[in-house]
């Protein structure tokens, strides 16, 4: 339940967040400027699947692929939720989806409808990247699982997560902006190389946090298999 929960809450927070602000680390390497930009969703997502690769190495393929089928559900609730939040009592609002300003009065909601908006779009894209890395995830950790007779940890823990994470990248990205036209583009680039930027950075920052939940994956599934009694 503590790891569904961490799961679930993580999902939750980066859908609602999503591409409601984009970090921009950007920095220099003698002289080249090494662009590095990603959107705040981004910062939770790594733990989503440290908690489903823990759910798949002490209980199965089986619960963590329901978790992950909860996690659609939620979808669905988050995307219920704002849209009915904004459509009771609503004010006037311009094509945009928020409220009109009138006589330079900002309406008390505005930052309501903002944040209402980017999750619609985002949520939406956030969905179908979702489903996608998070199966693949799941059917990567359990097929190296079998090949390496339920050895190295390490290396189903790594190359599932990697390997759906770039995944998700790409698709959540893409999507995002073809489809909900939710991102940015960053200055001093076109829209195309922000994608591109938007990909790599996000990728970048999703694998180095893989790569450095490896011994702490390593601790948790050694102590929570003497802790639940859960045999090899």
């Amino acid at each position: 339940m503590l790891l569904a929960g961490v799961f679930l809450g993580s999902l939750a927070m980066l859908n609602i967040l999503g591409t409601s602000r984009f970090i921009d680390l950007s920095f220099n390497i003698g002289s080249w400027e090494i662009p590095f930009a990603f959107a705040i969703g981004v910062l939770p997502y790594p733990i989503t699947f440290f908690c489903t690769d823990l759910i798949s190495e002490l209980y199965g393929k089986r619960r963590a692929n329901m978790v992950v089928w909860i996690g659609l559900l939620l979808n669905l609730w988050v995307i219920a939720v704002v849209w009915i939040g904004g459509a009771l009592d609503a004010p006037k609002l311009d094509g945009n989806g928020l409220p009109i300003i009138e006589n330079g009065q900002v309406p008390y909601d505005y930052a309501f409808y903002q944040i209402r908006m980017l999750t619609l779009g985002a949520t939406l894209a956030s969905m179908i990247a979702y489903l996608s890395a998070q199966f693949i995830d799941v059917h990567i950790f359990h097929w190296l699982k079998e090949k390496t007779n339920g050895k190295k940890l390490w290396l189903r823990n790594n190359v599932s997560t990697l390997t759906s994470q770039l995944v998700d990248s790409i698709a959540v990205i893409l999507i995002t902006h073809y489809l909900a036209t939710g991102l940015p583009k960053i200055d001093g680039h076109t829209i195309e190389m922000s994608l591109l930027i938007y990909i790599f950075s996000s990728y970048i920052f999703k694998a180095f946090s893989a790569l450095i939940d490896t011994l702490p994956i390593y601790f948790a599934v050694s102590y929570l298999k003497k802790y639940l009694v859960i045999e090899d």
